[in-house]
C-alpha cells in the first residue's frame, strides 16, 4: 500500500515539474492552470519555491495541515525523490498523516524546488483499523482452531488411552495372579528337596535349577507388579523420619555375602547421621538395586563403595561406585529405560530383567529425588541418588 501511494506521489511530482518546466521555458505562453493539476486530486498538494526560498506557485494543503506542511518544508533534509511519511497531532489530539516528496526543477534561467504531498490520514486510519480487525480475527481463529484441535485430538486419543489403561491393568492383574502359583511351585520344590527318598543327583540338580528359575520369575513378577502399580499411581508409601545411613549400612550387610562370592570388596564411606523423610522399604529397595547392579558388573577381585556424599537439612546424597566394566557413552542415557539391558546375553546369565534401574529411578522420582550416572567404559560406574530431606508426609 505504501509503495502504491509513493508511486502515485512520484507521478504527480513528475507531472507538476514537467508543467512548471514548460512554464519557465515559455514565460509568455498561455499556460492552462489545469495542467498543474492533471496528476493531482483533492488529497494532493504542492508548493514550488525558487532559489531564494520564495513561493512561486502552489496548490495549498487543507487549512488544518498547511502550517504543519510548511514547517516540514522549512526543515526538509530528505534526498530528492525519497518519499517520507510525517505525522502531526493538533490541539485536540487528532492525528493527521502526510506523505511527501521533493523534486528539483532545473532550467537555463532558474532552479526551483517542488514539494508534493498527499493527505493519507484516512488511508492510514483505515489500514490501522483493518490491522486491528485482522489481529482480532486471527486471535479468534486461533482460539477456535485450538479448541477444535483439542476436541478432535481428545476424541482420537480416547481409544489409545483406553487401550493403554487396559494394558496397565492387565500387567498389574497378571503380575498379582502369578505370585500365588509361583509361590506354590517354590514350596513344592523345597518339599521335594527335603524328601530323603530323592537321592538321585540328577533329580536334585533339576529341582535346584527349578528353584533358581522360579526365583528369577518371582523377582520379575514383583518388579512388573511395582511398575504397574507405579503407572496406575497405586504405589503405597509410608513416609517416616529415618536415618539414611542406617539403611545403607543394612544394605551393605545384606549384600556382603553376595559380594564375597565374587571376591568383591563391599564397604561404606563417610557415613554419618542423615535424617530424611522417606519410605524405608522403598529406599532400601533402591539402594539394593544399585549395589546389586554394581556387584553384577564388577569382575572378581573388584570393589564396590557406598558413599554418603552430602547430608544437611535440605537434602541427602549418596552414591554407589564400582570399578567394573563401565557403560559405553552411547548407552548412558538409556540405562534407566524399562527392559533395557546393555549386554543382553550377560544380563540373562546374571538374572537381570532390565527393570532394576528403571524401578530405582521411579522410586527416586516418587520421593521428589533423582538418580544420575557417570561412567568410564572399562573403568567403572558411579550412580548418584539425591533425595529431599524434608519430603512432606
Amino acid at each position: 500500500m505504501f509503495s502504491e501511494q509513493a508511486q502515485e506521489l512520484s507521478d504527480a511530482a513528475s507531472g507538476v515539474a514537467e508543467t512548471q518546466t514548460f512554464y519557465l521555458k515559455n514565460p509568455n505562453a498561455a499556460v492552462d492552470e489545469n495542467r498543474y493539476y492533471k496528476s493531482v486530486n483533492d488529497r494532493l498538494f504542492f508548493y514550488i519555491f525558487n532559489a531564494d526560498k520564495q513561493l512561486v506557485r502552489f496548490e495549498r494543503a487543507s487549512f488544518r495541515l498547511e502550517q504543519f506542511v510548511l514547517d516540514v518544508i522549512e526543515s526538509w533534509d530528505i534526498d530528492e525523490g525519497e518519499v517520507e511519511v510525517f505525522r502531526h497531532s493538533n490541539e485536540t489530539g487528532q492525528l493527521s498523516t502526510v506523505m511527501m516528496t521533493s523534486k528539483k526543477i532545473v532550467t537555463d534561467n532558474a532552479v526551483q524546488t517542488l514539494y508534493v504531498g498527499k493527505d493519507v490520514t484516512a488511508l492510514y486510519s483505515g489500514l490501522q483499523k483493518a490491522t486491528y480487525a485482522q489481529v482480532l480475527l486471527g486471535f479468534v481463529a486461533v482460539l477456535i482452531a485450538s479448541a477444535i484441535g483439542y476436541y478432535m485430538a481428545g476424541r482420537a486419543l480416547v481409544p489409545l488411552k483406553e487401550a493403554y489403561d487396559k494394558q496397565k491393568q492387565f500387567a498389574a492383574d497378571a503380575s498379582h495372579e502369578l505370585r500365588t502359583p509361583l509361590a506354590v511351585v517354590m514350596a513344592s520344590a523345597d518339599l521335594l528337596l527335603a524328601d530323603p527318598s530323592i537321592q538321585n543327583p540328577f533329580l536334585r540338580q533339576v529341582l535346584e535349577d527349578l528353584k533358581s528359575e522360579v526365583k528369577k520369575m518371582t523377582n520379575l513378577v514383583s518388579d512388573l507388579l511395582m511398575v504397574a502399580r507405579s503407572d496406575n499411581n497405586a504405589l503405597k508409601f509410608k513416609i517416616q523420619r529415618l536415618d539414611l545411613t542406617e539403611i545403607l549400612k543394612q544394605v551393605i550387610r545384606t549384600m556382603t555375602p553376595i559380594a564375597e562370592k565374587k571376591n568383591i570388596r563391599l564397604g561404606g564411606e563417610n557415613f554419618r547421621k542423615a535424617m530424611i523423610n522417606a519410605d524405608e522399604q522403598k529406599i532400601k529397595q533402591l539402594a539394593i538395586i544399585l549395589v546389586d547392579n554394581a556387584i553384577k558388573y564388577t569382575p572378581e577381585g573388584g570393589a564396590v563403595l557406598v558413599k554418603l556424599e552430602k547430608a544437611d537439612d535440605a537434602r541427602a546424597i549418596f552414591s554407589v561406585i564400582d570399578n567394573g566394566v563401565g557403560i559405553a557413552p552411547e548407552n548412558l542415557d538409556k540405562v534407566f529405560e524399562r527392559f533395557y539391558r546393555v549386554d543382553k546375553a550377560r544380563s540373562r546369565e546374571m538374572g537381570g530383567n532390565g527393570l532394576g534401574l528403571a524401578i530405582a529411578a521411579e522410586i527416586a522420582k516418587l520421593h521428589d529425588g533423582k538418580i544420575s550416572v557417570i561412567s568410564q567404559f572399562g573403568e567403572g560406574t558411579k550412580f548418584t541418588v539425591e533425595l529431599k530431606a524434608n519430603l512432606k508426609k
